[in-house]
This record gives C-alpha cells, structure tokens and sequence, in this order.
C-alpha cells in the first residue's frame, strides 16, 4: 500500500506562538521571498544592487555638506562623513525593515487568500533581505573608514566593535516589532499607511543620526530614552569612533521597549492573521 505523508493544518488557538519549527520547514519560501525582494525592486534600475553602495555614499555626503559644513552641527570631533555614514547605514537598516514589515498583509494579500504558509516568513525575509543589504554598506563604511586612515585619520575604536552582530540581530528585533505592529493595526486603518512615511522621517530626527546625543540638553534626554534605536546608534559609533553616550540603563529601557513592542507585535500579529481575509 503507497503510503503518502500528510500535513495537517490545524487551527491555531494560542496568541503568543512563534512556530519557528514550521517557518524553518518553510525555508525555501523564505528564499524565494528573498529572492523575489532583490529581482522586483531592481529589475528595471540600470545601476541594479549598486545603489547598495550609492545610498549610503550619497546620504552621507549629503549630510556632510547641509548639517556638518551649512548648519555646522558638532560631530563629538569626529570626521562629519564617518560621523553620518556610522548613523545612516544602521538608521537605514533599520527603517527598511520597519517599513517594509508594516506591509506584510496589504502587499501579500493576493498570496494569503491563495495558500497556506506560515505568515511570518514573509517579515523574516524583509528582515533577512535587508541583512544582506546591510552588509554590503557595512564594507562600504569600513572602506572609507580605512581611507580616512590614509588620509591621516587616528582610529579610535575599540572592543565594542564585537558588538556588531548583536547590534544587527537588535536592530532586526526592534524593526519587525513596529514592523508587525503597524502591519497588523493597517488591515483596519489604511490611513497609517500613508502616515508611516512621515513618522519615519520624524523619528530619524529623533535619533542621533544627523546630531550626537551629547548636544541633547540633560532635560531632554530622557525623552531620547524611550527611542530605543538612540543607544543602538550611539553604541555603534562609540565602538567604531569612540565618541557616543551610551550606559547600561539606556540599554536596559531600549531592551525593554523593544521586547515589549516584539512580543505584543507577535500576539496581535497572530490575531489579525485568523481573520485578515475576511476584511480586504
């Protein structure tokens, strides 16, 4: 008798449940999401993945010349172009993950009311996606670091550079937790959609991207404490450039917030995506 294996989908009663046991059995879908990513947002760009390198280059410059040369914001006496690149390459890794996670259910719907397939593998993708991104303008960084070297620059960093792939993995964390909460809040409220991208901006201004945290008056700064990207922009430059403000209790509040906002994003995430399709 040929016996065939079955899979059996079963209703999921359980709020707070990862399932990270059928995402991996569902690997290659994150793959192919992965994959499906790169091709559609470069398949009509002439430079293609080159804007990996270009994006943050030309940020940077930007920001050298209007805040460090025109607005003469201070850098911690730091070289402005290194000062802006260490914030804008983690800033950026951080918002296309935000962004792009909040569209999990509007962009897919097609997909979702088709088959069947563990709904977080599309955020982990976004957030798998982006790492490789992330990467590439991590190089690009060191390679200025290093010609500012040649240039006659002193490095000054230090044993917190380890810290870079935790710093990555937290970013990923505090990315997919808005990601999934903004996802999940926008099957209602369309509205958000077309708020996000204004709200984004609002809290890069926020963050220590453009201005170190040392110019913030004492009073204010525990107002940047509940920016839980703020210590992770600090941290970065503080290993890399050693300048940056940054003590435990900033880390114990931004990890708060953010394991908060990752595991309710996760419960409500979990609840919308019963009854999503019922809704578009």
């Amino acid at each position: 008798m040929d016996t065939k294996p079955i899979t059996v989908i079963k209703p999921n009663n359980r709020l707070f449940t990862l399932n990270l046991a059928e995402v991996w059995k569902y690997r290659h879908l994150v793959r192919m999401f992965i994959v499906r990513d790169f091709v559609t947002f470069y398949k009509q760009t002439i430079l293609g993945p080159l804007w990996f390198i270009i994006q943050p280059l030309f940020t940077s410059g930007m920001f050298t010349l209007i805040f460090g040369s025109v607005a003469k914001i201070p850098t911690d006496g730091i070289p402005p172009m290194l000062f802006y690149m260490a914030g804008n390459i983690n800033w950026a890794y951080f918002s296309e993950c935000l962004t792009k996670t909040s569209d999990t259910f509007i962009a897919n719907a097609n997909i979702f009311g088709k088959v069947y397939f563990p709904r977080l593998t599309v955020p982990i993708s976004v957030i798998i996606s982006n790492m490789i991104r992330y990467i590439i303008q991590y190089f690009v960084f060191i390679a200025i670091y290093i010609v500012f070297i040649f240039k006659g620059y002193t490095p000054v960093y230090n044993w917190m550079v380890l810290l870079t792939p935790v710093i990555l993995i937290y970013m990923s964390f505090i990315g997919l937790g808005f990601g999934i909460w903004i996802s999940s809040i926008t099957t209602k409220y369309r509205d958000l959609r077309f708020a996000l991208p204004f709200f984004v901006n609002l809290w890069m201004y926020a963050t220590p991207v453009i201005y170190p945290l040392s110019i913030i008056p004492e009073k204010y700064k525990i107002f940047m404490l509940l920016n839980p990207m703020a210590p992770v922009i600090e941290l970065f430059r503080m290993g890399y450039l050693g300048a940056g403000e940054v003590n435990i209790n900033h880390i114990y509040i931004s990890m708060g917030i953010t394991f908060f906002v990752l595991l309710s994003g996760i419960i409500i995430f979990n609840k919308i995506e019963k009854t999503f399709m019922d809704t578009v």
